[in-house]
């Protein structure tokens, strides 16, 4: 089986359905396997199951082998009997219809597997020259889990909106934001990564979750257990959890309604994972992980503005009121409602340009304050006419 190539998928379910047909997995069941293999921190390492030797796939590989398993242990315990590509073909379709020109054009295939192989290629990101290591590790694939939560409540009440997978994103962003304040030394690149959390909840939404209402957002034991591995994961980003840090993960538990020992476990693992994989994770290897990703994140935003910048530049030009927002947001704060309209503008024109999907998928809006702080300066010619003094 090659996941690079056309029929992975056909060949992975007919491998999948062979092993577990009479097996009663669950997505808890599957769970931690997707701890071990790396999948829920982002860092795919192995194969979830074992069921498909690992071979010399890479990490993006063993990404898309992983985040097929779990759709497809979801939808043999929820759906057995249906298509499970059309299913899941069609669920895409309903949780990305805001989103047109990010799949439109890939489902409008007549060959359902086809659409799906290259959903979920896109949906990965796998492009090294676009995304890098850090990228991929900390935002992208660590959140696909959300899918597979999203999916299982598709399934089950036959509908999904995006007003739910966007709550589910804030809950997330709005307690890992709360997790990296809880550091009681901070770097410079701490702070700046705490900011753009901050400024990305900003401009998302009008009005933000608090911590209170995104712990009570979180409803299913999976939900929560899968929130306190990634704040774990935020926890390890200087490669140690601290006595404050550790008060502060334990306190999230109980919030949570989780026991003292799944909080105990939870820091276990993340600790074990980056111990035993160290020398096989690039991204681990690095002196601050929260460094190399703020710079990283910089570095994508800025050659994806440069690429994109006549398309950009025309886009800018037929919305007048946002080139005036973004020329104001350089030297003064804007007001909660001038947040909300350079959101909404900005996602109008990331979804008329298909290279700047990636700020539309989930995650993407985390570097939304990058765009709007490099916009101006690097397509300085649109903003003369609009300049404001200070």
């Amino acid at each position: 089986m090659n996941p690079s190539s056309f029929g992975w998928i056909n060949k992975q379910t007919l491998i999948f359905h062979k092993v577990f047909s009479n097996k009663a997995l669950t997505l808890i069941s599957l769970y931690q396997e997707l701890i071990t293999c790396g999948y829920i921190y982002g860092s795919n390492t192995d194969i979830a199951l074992s069921y498909i030797d690992k071979a010399d796939f890479s990490s993006e590989e063993i990404c898309k082998i992983n985040h097929l398993t779990a759709l497809m242990v979801v939808h043999q315990s929820v759906k057995a009997n249906e298509n499970f590509i059309e299913d899941t073909v069609l669920f895409y379709k309903k949780i990305n219809a805001h989103k047109t020109h990010f799949l439109s054009e890939i489902i409008k295939k007549n060959n359902s597997t086809e659409a799906l192989e290259k959903i979920i290629h896109k949906r990965i990101q796998i492009d090294s020259n676009l995304i890098n290591k850090s990228f991929n590790y900390f935002i992208t694939n660590a959140l696909l889990f959300i899918d597979v939560l999203a999916y299982k409540e598709y399934l089950i009440s036959g509908h999904i909106t995006e007003a739910s997978i966007i709550n589910e994103e804030s809950a997330i962003e709005t307690i890992v934001l709360k997790t990296l304040n809880a550091k009681t030394e901070k770097t410079k690149y701490d702070n700046s990564l705490i900011n753009l959390f901050e400024q990305s909840l900003r401009y998302q939404q009008t009005n933000q979750l608090t911590y209170a209402q995104a712990i009570k957002y979180l409803k299913t034991p999976l939900e929560k257990q899968y929130i306190l591995d990634l704040a774990c994961m935020a926890t390890w980003t200087d490669k140690t959890i601290d006595d404050k840090e550790r008060y502060f993960l334990f306190n999230l538990g109980k919030d949570l309604k989780l026991k003292n020992t799944d909080v105990t476990t939870a820091m276990q693992s993340i600790s074990t994972f980056y111990e035993t994989h160290k020398k096989d994770i690039v991204l681990l290897g690095s002196k601050n992980i929260v460094k190399s990703f703020y710079d990283n994140s910089s570095k994508i935003v800025i050659k994806l503005i440069s690429r994109n910048s006549k398309r950009l530049l025309k886009e800018l030009s037929q919305s007048k009121e946002l080139m005036i927002l973004l020329t104001k947001s350089t030297v003064k704060d804007l007001s909660k409602e001038e947040q909300k309209k350079v959101n909404e503008q900005l996602l109008d024109i990331f979804k008329a340009i298909p290279s700047l999907a990636i700020f539309i998928l989930p995650g993407g809006a985390l570097l939304l304050p990058l765009v709007i702080k490099f916009i101006p300066k690097l397509l300085p010619s649109a903003f003369d006419d609009n300049r404001i003094e200070d």
